[in-house]
């Protein structure tokens, strides 16, 4: 582990590779699982407010299970997590072909997050939750710090061979959203540490 500002970075965020392969995954970490992603008090209402602009492309499920229970539920340790369907679905998953660029054809039938697509396409302000952002990063507190830690799963396997085939160390693949939880100050600084490891030896 390294110190970085009030947080404690696993040396897996700048030795292993990761570069989402939604052509060989197909979004799987979105209906796999046992508990929905952790959200923070804030994101409820953020959730909460992007549902008028994505309700239509939620399943029918989805739209049930949020009348009745809500956006998000307590897991067993008491943390705040997006609903799921059938112990498994995000509520907000929605299903759509792939475009591959350069085809004419459709790709592979993919699962992806209605807020995030609607993001994307200018619709809302709110992107997703952090936790799903910066996975395959996963935080915890140790005292009074953040601990970053790289969280393994074998559904992310071709994530895994992508970024190898790359040469994309996790920090960089997520620096985007790095920057959103930590800021900019944080993740260069964060690059200048895989900078020194590197020097040192300790990333070959």
């Amino acid at each position: 582990m390294v110190e970085i500002q009030d947080t404690l970075v696993s040396l897996d965020i700048f030795k292993e590779c990761f570069c989402c392969d939604l052509s060989k995954c197909h979004g799987i970490c979105c209906v796999e699982g046992d508990a929905g992603a952790p959200v923070t008090i804030e994101e409820v209402g953020e959730l909460e407010d992007a549902l008028d602009v994505v309700w239509n492309d939620l399943s029918k499920e989805a739209q049930q299970m949020i009348d009745a229970e809500g956006v998000v539920y307590p897991d067993r340790d008491g943390d705040l997590v997006t609903s799921i369907i059938n112990g498994k679905d995000c509520v907000f998953t929605c299903y759509d072909n792939l475009k591959v660029e350069g085809t004419k054809g459709k790709g592979p039938r993919c699962c992806f997050c209605a807020i995030d697509r609607a993001y994307r396409e200018g619709k809302t302000k709110f992107q997703k939750p952090i936790s799903c952002a910066l996975y395959p990063i996963r935080l915890s507190k140790v005292g009074g710090m953040t601990a970053v830690n790289y969280h393994k799963w074998d559904v992310c396997k071709p994530a895994v061979e992508l970024g190898r085939k790359l040469q994309l160390p996790i920090y960089k693949f997520l620096k985007e959203p790095l920057i959103r939880r930590f800021g900019q100050e944080w993740w260069d600084e964060c690059d200048l540490v895989a900078g020194e490891l590197k020097k040192a030896g300790y990333l070959d």
